[in-house]
């Protein structure tokens, strides 16, 4: 009886040896000590080599990247490129990502003589377009850039044949999709289209039916799900002063200290508390280093390199980290700020626990921040364990953004002992109208009395407390009466000016201008219709009397 070949292939681990891929590449792929493929890997690698289009959905961490990078090494190793039209496109969300692919093509295809390019801003567009120039196998690069160059005129894109857009949802979160339409529309339509992604939000699955042709769908994990082997932890810090930035950065620290943190991420939601935590930590004598977006790529790149030698244990990054980082052996990820999209939860996270491996992942959040964790644990599906840390005060989240608006003083919410309910001015704030003035023990059953008259007597209009009407206020002035009648001494007011007048003699009857600043001479009488136009009268210059001699003719 013939054995099922499905059955033995459960019981047996599959290897890259049978996969299809050529010796050569088995040889580097072995040398870079991987065995074994993943599950993303042993389903995408095969239909890319059959040159079907594919819309490969993964948990980050999963090794999607060896999953089209291996085979588009055997397929273009049968070629050669031209110059300034590169035969293969990689896009890439961030330059951290596309360094990383490009360090993969190294490392995979180094026994194959293949061009590689690398469009990424914060650098020489000159050194990149001499590379162009020489003709590239593969092309990695990111949408801006890309369309920099090709807006240059030295970048031809009609000659692709595999194209691969990788991390389609955070291109969708970071608004490249417009740049990314674009360039599929430069690009052959006789292509192989690769589109990978971590989730797969409904907008993504628009432009796969936009941009594939009856592709093979491959999904080996739930999207939007982090990985079994990270351990979850949340601790709710109470709230304190400056948005409890104070009290979360005592939670880290305790965090740093309970934990053997071998080397972690911490991310913040804002560039701007990117700084404060890293000089926080600075302070405090950890060696830590800090990554955002608005570094230039020199600075991005020492701190990255430095971080994965391990001669930085701690990184503070914003989301710009999030995807790129491939370092499989990262023990912690610390959430500063709970994210305020629930995928990138996911994404932060999936930095640890990679390749199997296990790894502990904290978030610290505040009171208000309910909304937020609501959707993160309705998107992975399971409620993240509340801990505990020591000397830090935790509190309970709260779900209702109303309440905790009214708690923060938010704008455009009362709250008790305050005028406006708000810290800012106008609408809602200290200074802002106050539609009920009567103080908040008044008795709200009496009338509101009205404003005494402020009369020149000054006696009827009182001051002191809101109900004390019984002293006068000694340094009351009485406003000036209005004073109709003519006063030569004082100045014409606006009340005393005579209303607009129509007609044709407005002008005549019209005041003169108080504010006038010289006193005009008497109007000249007009000027006949009819009167001749005098010139210089009788004088007639000297110039014009003199004798001009006549030149006599040759």
């Amino acid at each position: 009886m013939r054995r099922n070949p499905a059955v033995r292939w459960n019981k047996k681990l599959m290897s890259f040896a049978d996969l299809q891929l050529s010796e050569t590449l088995l040889r580097a792929v072995t040398d870079a000590g991987y065995v074994n493929p993943t599950p993303i890997q042993e389903q995408a690698i095969p239909v890319v080599l059959m040159g079907r289009d594919i819309l490969g959905c993964a948990q980050t961490g999963t090794g999607k990247t060896a999953s089209f990078t291996l085979p588009m090494i055997d397929i273009l190793a049968a070629g050669r490129a031209k110059a300034r039209m590169p035969r293969s496109l990689i896009l890439e969300p961030t330059r951290e990502l596309a360094a990383q692919v490009a360090d993969n093509f190294d490392t995979y295809g180094k026994h194959h003589k293949l061009a590689k390019a690398l469009i990424i801003g914060g650098e020489s567009m000159a050194d990149q377009i001499k590379v162009l120039e020489r003709g590239a196998d593969v092309l990695i690069a990111t949408p801006g850039r890309l369309l920099d160059v090709f807006d240059r005129g030295r970048l031809l894109l009609n000659d692709v044949r595999i194209l691969v857009i990788d991390e389609a949802d955070r291109m969708l979160d970071m608004g490249f999709i417009p740049d990314v339409e674009r360039i599929v529309s430069l690009v052959s339509r006789m292509r192989q289209t690769l589109l990978f992604s971590a989730t797969m939000p409904p907008a993504i699955r628009k432009l796969a039916d936009a941009f594939l042709s009856n592709p093979k769908e491959i999904t080996v994990a739930p999207p939007s799900t982090p990985a079994e082997t990270v351990t979850q932890g949340l601790i709710v810090v109470a709230h304190g002063g400056m948005g409890g930035l104070k009290e979360k950065r005592e939670a880290l620290r305790r965090l740093i200290e309970g934990e053997e943190v071998r080397n972690a991420l911490i991310f913040c939601n804002r560039k701007r508390d990117v700084g404060v935590v890293h000089r926080s930590l600075t302070r405090h004598g950890y060696d830590v280093g800090l990554l955002h977006g608005d570094l230039a790529q020199s600075q991005r790149t020492d701190v990255l390199d430095r971080f994965k030698a391990g001669d930085l244990r701690l990184l503070v990054c914003s989301d710009v980290a999030a995807r790129g980082l491939d370092i499989s052996d990262m023990s912690h990820v610390f959430n500063f700020d709970v994210p305020t999209s629930p995928e990138d939860y996911v994404h932060r996270i999936g930095r640890t626990g990679r390749a199997g491996r296990s790894g502990r992942a904290f978030t610290i959040a505040v009171p208000e921040d309910g909304k937020y964790v609501a959707l993160i644990e309705k998107l992975i599906g399971k409620t993240i364990p509340r801990i505990n840390v020591d000397t830090v005060e935790v509190a309970e989240l709260e779900e209702d953004d109303r309440a905790a608006r009214r708690r923060r003083g938010g704008r455009g919410r009362p709250v008790e002992g305050r005028a406006g309910g708000g810290r800012g001015r106008g609408r809602g704030g200290d200074r802002g109208v106050v539609r009920d003035e009567r103080p908040a023990h008044a008795d709200r059953t009496q009338p509101i009395r009205p404003h005494a008259d402020r009369s020149a007597s000054g006696e009827e209009f009182r001051a002191g407390n809101p109900g004390d009407q019984t002293k006068p206020r000694e340094d009351y002035r009485p406003r000036r009466e209005h004073r109709p009648e003519a006063d030569p001494e004082r100045p014409l007011q606006r009340a005393d000016r005579p209303q607009h007048i129509e007609g044709p003699d407005a002008a005549a009857q019209r005041p003169p201008s108080a504010g006038s600043r010289r006193q005009r001479g008497p109007a000249r009488p007009p000027r006949e219709v009819d009167t001749p136009v005098v010139g210089m009268g009788d004088h007639v210059p000297a110039f014009l009397l003199r004798d001009v001699p006549l030149r006599k003719k040759a």
